[in-house]
């Protein structure tokens, strides 16, 4: 009578069970690599991917997007007679005849220095598609450009048409 244990265990395997055993452990290789995971980037990002075949471009000028290279180096010019604190403070314009844009800039303080810079505080027109003003200030190290370091929305009056705008004066009622 056979013992339990030998016929659980046969030392002779044929070639025929190697073979069976050795193309199971193949499958079994090759389809794990199946499952192997490499990271993928998250769907919700932070910020949009930029990709190098479109670049996105930059405003050119602080004052509206609409400005070309030609429109902002001529506004520049304009502001930097206009905001001069050797100059007379009046209203300077430009105009570009190609682009058929315009503006003009109107210091509206005296030059008062801040962080070793002269700055000036201005209003400004830009006339694109549409009619803007804005308020702002801008500043400029010793013998460097001027760079607009603040620009809001202005009230729709340049500053010369504010100081033309006579008002009643206001009277007092005393009782």
């Amino acid at each position: 009578m056979r013992g339990a244990c030998e016929d659980r265990y046969r030392p002779g395997i044929g070639f025929g069970e190697v073979a069976r055993l050795l193309a199971a452990g193949l499958i079994a290789v090759s389809s794990g690599a199946c499952s192997l995971a490499f990271p993928i980037a998250s769907i919700d990002m932070d910020e949009p991917e930029t990709t190098a075949s479109i670049t996105p471009k930059a405003a050119v000028s602080p004052l509206s997007p609409d400005l070309n290279e030609e429109d902002w180096r001529r506004a520049k010019a304009a502001m930097s007679v206009a905001l001069d604190p050797q100059g007379a403070g009046t209203q300077v314009t430009w105009d570009n005849p190609q682009s058929s844009r315009r503006g003009a800039f109107t210091p509206s303080s005296a030059p008062f220095v801040k962080n070793d810079e002269i700055c000036r505080s201005f209003s400004a027109s830009v006339h694109t598609v549409q009619a803007k003003t804005m308020n702002g200030t801008a500043c400029r190290p010793s013998g460097g450009e001027w760079a607009i370091t603040e620009l809001k929305p202005g009230d729709g009056k340049p500053a010369a048409a504010k100081a033309n705008d006579v008002s009643p004066p206001k009277t007092s009622r005393r009782a």
